[in-house]
C-alpha cells in the first residue's frame, strides 16, 4: 500500500468511503460484505475511512464501527463531518458531535470536515446563534478532533472568502480540504483553479468523486479499448486514481467502493503498477476532452455585458455542461446556489449573447435545454425554493 503524509499522520493514498456500502434486498447496509471489505482493506494497509453524519441515513458510521470494532483504535483513521450543509434546528453542535462519538464507539475523531461549506450552506456557518466554528475549534483544542478540515463544493471564484472565514474563526487555516477532483472536473468543475488556491496556502488535498460516481470507471467500449490495450491488466478505473497520484498536494484519494471486488481492484491499483507516463496523461487529457458533449464557452463573459436579464450566462452554461456529460447532485447545488430571479428559463431569447459570442454559441438554445435537462430532476426547483427562504431566515436571524 502507498502512504501519504496528511497533518503529520503516515495515512494510506487509498482511503475507504462509506457513502455508497453494499446493500441487500430491503436497501439495508450489508453489514457482513462491510465487514469482509474493511477486514480486506486493513489487511493490506488501508488506515483511512471515511464517513457522514447523514450518509445512508445516519447508519453509515454504525455499519463502519461494527467493521472496525475488532482492531486497535489507534490501528486506524476516522474522518467524519458535521452536516452544516443540511443543517436543523435539532442539529445542535454538541448533540451531532456526541451522537457521532457514540456511534464510532470512539472518544476522538482523527480527520474532522465542517461538510460542504459553500456558497449557500455559509449563512449556516456563519451564524453566531449556533457558532459551529466556535465550537468545533474547541473540541479540536481539547483533544477530541485531532486535525480540523473542510469538504467543499463551492465555485472557485468563492473558496478564497470561505477558507478565510474558516481561518477567521479557528485562528489557523484548515488542516485539510477536501475536494472533488478527477481528470474530467479539473476543467468541467474549474478544479484546476480550487487546486491552485488551496496549493497557495498550503493547505493539503483530500479526494472525494475520483470516479465522478462511477462514470468514469467505464468510459464506453472504444475508450475502455484503448486503455486497456495500454495496461491489460488494469481496470479502467486505476487510471483515474493514477492520475490523481500525479498531483503532489493530493494526500488520500477516497473510493466510494460498493462491493469487494472493487476493493481488491482498488487495493491492488494502489499497491502496485507503474505511475502513467507523460503520453498517458495526455491520452486521458485527450479522453476528458472528448466526454465533453456541451458548448465550447469560455467564459470570455462578453454576452453577460447585453443581457437583459443580467445572468450569469458562464456560469450557467458550466452547469449545462455538467448535466450534459452525467446526471448528478453536483449541478442542482449550483442552482441551489443561484437565485431564482437568475435561473436558465429566464432567458428571453431576444439573441444578444450568441451575437457577441466569440464561440459563436446558440446560447438560447443551451438555457433552453439545461431548462429541460434541470426539469429531469425531480423537486430540484422546489427544493431550491425551500433551501433559499431557510437561508434567508439564517440571514435574518
Amino acid at each position: 500500500m502507498k502512504y501519504r503524509e496528511l497533518c503529520g499522520e503516515k495515512v494510506s493514498a487509498l482511503g475507504f468511503g462509506t457513502m455508497r456500502l453494499p446493500l441487500l434486498e430491503d436497501k439495508s447496509i450489508d453489514q457482513e460484505q462491510v465487514n469482509r471489505m474493511a477486514e480486506y482493506a486493513i489487511g493490506q494497509g488501508v488506515n483511512y475511512f471515511d464517513t457522514a453524519y447523514p450518509y445512508h441515513e445516519g447508519h453509515s458510521e454504525l455499519a463502519l464501527a461494527e467493521a472496525l470494532s475488532s482492531y486497535p483504535r489507534e490501528s486506524y483513521y476516522i474522518a467524519d463531518k458535521f452536516p452544516g450543509h443540511q443543517f436543523m434546528k435539532e442539529y445542535d453542535c454538541s448533540g451531532v458531535f456526541e451522537d457521532q462519538l457514540a456511534k464510532l464507539r470512539t472518544d476522538y475523531i482523527d480527520f474532522y470536515l465542517l461538510h460542504n461549506m459553500c456558497e449557500n450552506s455559509m449563512p449556516t456557518y456563519r451564524n453566531e446563534e449556533y457558532g459551529i466554528l466556535d465550537y468545533f475549534a474547541e473540541q479540536k483544542k481539547n483533544g477530541r478532533i485531532r486535525h480540523l478540515g473542510l469538504s467543499t463544493h463551492a465555485r472557485a471564484e468563492n473558496l478564497e472568502e470561505i477558507l478565510d472565514y474558516f481561518e477567521s474563526k479557528v485562528s489557523a487555516k484548515p488542516d485539510f480540504c477536501q475536494i472533488q477532483l478527477n481528470y474530467l472536473d479539473m476543467s468541467l468543475q474549474d478544479a484546476e483553479s480550487k487546486l491552485r488556491i488551496l496549493k497557495s496556502r498550503g493547505i493539503p488535498v483530500v479526494v472525494m468523486e475520483p470516479l465522478r460516481g462511477g462514470k468514469l470507471a467505464d468510459l464506453g467500449d472504444e475508450i475502455n479499448s484503448k486503455l486497456k490495450a495500454l495496461r491489460p491488466d488494469e481496470s479502467v478505473a486505476s487510471w483515474s486514481f493514477r492520475w490523481l497520484e500525479k498531483i503532489p498536494e493530493v494526500k488520500v484519494i477516497l473510493s466510494g467502493m460498493s462491493n469487494f471486488e472493487q476493493m481488491k481492484d482498488n487495493v491492488r491499483t494502489f499497491s502496485q503498477g507503474e505511475d502513467l507516463s507523460d503520453a498517458e496523461m495526455q491520452l486521458l487529457s485527450e479522453t476528458a476532452e472528448s466526454l465533453k458533449t456541451g458548448v465550447p464557452c469560455t467564459a470570455c463573459r462578453y454576452c453577460t455585458e447585453g443581457c437583459p436579464m443580467e445572468l450569469d450566462i458562464p456560469t450557467l452554461l458550466s452547469g449545462y455542461n455538467d448535466l450534459k456529460f452525467q446526471t448528478s447532485m453536483t449541478v442542482p447545488m449550483m442552482m441551489d446556489e443561484t437565485p431564482e430571479g437568475k435561473w436558465p428559463d429566464k432567458c428571453i431569447g431576444c439573441g444578444a449573447c450568441a451575437a457577441v459570442c466569440p464561440q459563436q454559441i446558440d446560447i438560447p438554445e443551451a438555457l433552453r435545454e439545461f431548462t429541460e435537462l434541470l426539469d429531469k430532476a425531480p423537486n430540484w426547483r422546489e427544493i431550491c425554493r425551500q433551501r433559499e427562504e431557510a437561508a434567508e431566515r439564517l440571514r435574518n436571524a
